[in-house]
């Protein structure tokens, strides 16, 4: 199977299924994440914090736009490699992204065109009226350069159309676990990333210069991923609301749902301590 992720920012795919990807990677899956903006604006903590310094140092003040995007694509390099992202694609749009644009999603058709991924991995989209979110523009520039790409005729643009066969959405900021609660509003898949929590923490860890590195990187995968994790019945999880319904032939009841011991599942997922368990600072950092 192919992945693709489609995120905004250079850490996006990181935070919101960077467990995923490893999985994915570690099940000999091809991954390919897909960054629509530089980065360089957003979580500039390294060079925002310097200013405040009563001395502060004149080459990161002294920092250009190039150069803060240099690192940016550094640090994604470093902690791709951790996980297991085959390939980075980069668009390097400029942070003030807040609305659709035609030409962004003829390049991002194209790129789903050349890629040609069995699923894709987006923000959910929340409000698209809250046009001061750049998450909700990439996710609407995505669902637009997708639906594109499934229209490419032979005949007139020189390729087939390009099918995508799911579409999974992250960051939907629902933890109940039924179909009931909040008028079905919900995540519909978990994805157990328990066995590869120490790859996320460490690839968070690469993005020093947002202020990731260290507390922060287990502060959100304690509470968010532990969070998703204790509605999935695991120690860590990631959340996905699908877009499309999806058939079978028999009604599908998965191993961990037939596994699971309401009794003790509260003690099961309460194993790991991923401050002990995955201390800052790191060896050798």
């Amino acid at each position: 199977m192919k992945v693709m992720t489609i995120y905004a920012h250079p850490a996006d795919t990181i935070t919101n299924c960077g467990g995923t990807l490893a999985r994915h990677a570690d099940a000999g899956d091809e991954i390919v994440a897909l960054i629509l903006t530089h980065g360089g604006r957003i979580h500039p903590n390294s060079y925002a914090e310097e200013w405040r310094k009563d001395s502060p140092d004149p080459e990161i003040t002294g920092a250009g736009l190039d150069d803060v995007i240099a690192n940016k694509k550094r640090e994604l390099e470093r902690a791709a490699d951790v996980i297991g992202i085959g390939k980075l694609l980069t668009l390097d749009l400029d942070d003030a992204m807040s609305t659709v644009h035609e030409d962004v999603v003829d390049r991002l058709a194209e790129a789903v065109a050349a890629e040609q991924p069995d699923v894709v991995i987006c923000d959910y989209p929340l409000n698209p009226a809250l046009t001061a979110n750049p998450h909700i523009a990439a996710t609407m520039t995505v669902l637009a350069g997708i639906g594109r790409a499934s229209i490419f005729l032979q005949n007139l643009d020189g390729r087939a159309e390009v099918n995508v066969k799911q579409v999974f959405f992250t960051s939907l900021p629902v933890h109940t676990g039924d179909g009931l609660s909040l008028y079905g509003v919900r995540n519909d898949l978990f994805i157990d990333i328990t066995p590869v929590v120490g790859r996320k923490v460490a690839a968070m860890d690469c993005f020093a210069s947002q202020g990731y590195a260290g507390l922060f990187a287990r502060k959100l995968i304690e509470s968010n991923n532990g969070e998703f994790g204790r509605v999935a019945g695991v120690n860590f999880a990631e959340a996905y609301s699908r877009m499309r319904n999806e058939t079978h032939s028999l009604l599908p009841v998965t191993a961990a749902a037939m596994a699971d011991d309401p009794l003790t599942r509260h003690v099961a997922y309460s194993q790991i301590d991923l401050r002990a368990t995955y201390p800052w600072p790191a060896a050798g950092r």
